[in-house]
């Protein structure tokens, strides 16, 4: 009897160590993992205050190389004077309109120096930039207009597929770079971007380039995007910040 009872004992406290050590693997894989919703629909939890991560180009471009090029699309290419990259120049001499306080529009806007705010409701996203309070609407469920007035930031709608946000951009005005260091983005630019959180700190965004009057094929980049929720997106208008000197540094 004894002898039963110890076994029963030790069996018991080693039923302790397993239920212990589970717990404690849960939790650290909690820790990782993408923050859980009840919004009705399963909708992925994408809010929060968000800065682009350094490893990307120095966040002046998609591609460490050139992209493919059109004839066209290589003389836009050659007529700027961006103030990053290899070909950077002083800014004084740079012919890069947001540093003359045009909207920088999409995709540039992905690679400017400050956060973004996403904001989630039942019929869009909304992306809060930092930078000159420039904002983007993603229309959720919905479908393109017939006719599509251009401008910077275009028509973006979007739809889940389970954690991942699909975003379908068109109508850009074509007036502003892809990125800062001077690639062409035309009007006729189709951005698809498939946004989903990787873990409970990491925001992952995959981004198709469709644009055959300045590309000679469709092509692919990532960025990701550090989560900060001890930041708050503050007021940056552009006009404050006009000589960029300091801005940049």
């Amino acid at each position: 009897m004894r002898n039963r009872t110890m076994i029963a004992v030790a069996a018991f406290a080693a039923a302790l160590v397993i239920c212990s050590t589970a717990h404690a693997q849960d939790k650290n894989t909690a820790a990782t993992q993408p923050p859980k919703t009840d919004m009705k629909g399963a909708v992925p939890d994408l809010t929060g205050v968000w800065n682009m991560k350094q490893e990307y180009y120095d966040k002046a471009s998609y591609t460490k190389g050139d992209p493919p090029m059109t004839a066209w699309g290589r003389k836009q290419f050659l007529a700027t004077k961006p103030s990053q990259g290899p070909r950077g120049v002083p800014l004084q001499d740079t012919n890069d309109m947001v540093y003359k306080c045009y909207s920088p529009g999409m995709p540039y806007i992905y690679l400017q120096l400050l956060p973004m705010q996403i904001v989630q409701t039942p019929t869009e996203v909304i992306e809060l930039f930092e930078y000159d309070h420039s904002v983007r609407h993603i229309h959720l469920n919905s479908k393109h207009p017939d006719v599509i007035t251009p401008t910077y930031m275009g028509d973006s709608i979007g739809h889940y597929e389970g954690d991942t946000l699909v975003v379908d951009t068109v109508g850009l005005n074509g007036k502003t770079w892809l990125d800062r260091v001077g690639h062409p983005n035309s009007d006729q630019m189709h951005i698809t971007e498939r946004i989903r959180r990787t873990t409970k700190t990491n925001l992952h965004v995959d981004l198709t380039f469709d644009d055959p009057k300045s590309y000679t094929r469709i092509w692919t980049a990532q960025l990701n995007f550090q989560l900060h929720p001890e930041w708050h997106i503050l007021e940056d208008m552009c006009m404050d910040n006009i000589a960029f000197e300091s801005f940049e540094k």
